[in-house]
């Protein structure tokens, strides 16, 4: 099963990278696979180091601004306790990890990873539709390259519907967040019609 999460990994200079990322899990969640982009920060932090941690957790705006790299201030983190990271202090649960494996013969990798510590903060608060519906936005936003843009702005305005009919705060802010990305980004390089 794939689960949605974020994966944090410390950078060359010590900086944290803090990218959603959805793992194949097993389901005790004691070893997962993950499948970055070889041109992603968190391929690159793995391969040198081997080791981070894996968040489950039900900030959607979190989870949003990880997507569009709109991370500033950083939420708020802590030390790992048996790899060398960092852990979300507001997550509901953590995953410690370390690589066993790295296959780099595709474009996207696969890097089998073995739980080493884990933990909970909080309970987990649930996803109403909304949530949901941000986390496809964010997925979205994730895929403007691979994606038509006429496919994207459809979806996004179907999501709009549910964030619109069952969102809090955060969900609105983070869809918001989403959907200015996305039509600034689209209207900056437009698709041919092909």
């Amino acid at each position: 099963m794939i689960l949605e999460g974020i994966v944090t990994t410390l950078c060359e200079d010590g900086r944290p990278n803090v990218a959603p990322m959805g793992p194949l899990v097993d389901e005790g969640i004691t070893q997962f696979v993950l499948r970055p982009y070889k041109s992603s920060k968190t391929y690159a932090n793995l391969q040198r180091t081997g080791q981070g941690v894996l968040h489950v957790t039900d900030d959607v705006d979190l989870l949003a601004r990880a997507a569009v790299n709109r991370l500033d201030p950083l939420p708020k983190l802590a030390k790992a306790k048996k790899v060398d990271g960092v852990v979300i202090a507001d997550a509901c649960r953590w995953y410690e990890f370390k690589v066993t494996s790295l296959d780099e013969r595709a474009e996207r990798t696969t890097i089998a990873c073995t739980v080493v510590a884990k933990g909970r903060i909080r309970d987990f608060f649930g996803f109403c539709r909304a949530k949901h519906a941000v986390v496809e936005a964010a997925i979205l936003a994730t895929r403007l390259d691979f994606l038509p843009p006429d496919q994207i702005r459809d979806e996004f305005q179907r999501l709009a519907a549910l964030v619109g009919k069952t969102a809090g705060d955060q969900e609105r802010t983070a869809f918001g967040l989403l959907e200015n990305y996305v039509n600034e980004r689209l209207n900056r390089h437009p698709t041919p019609d092909t």
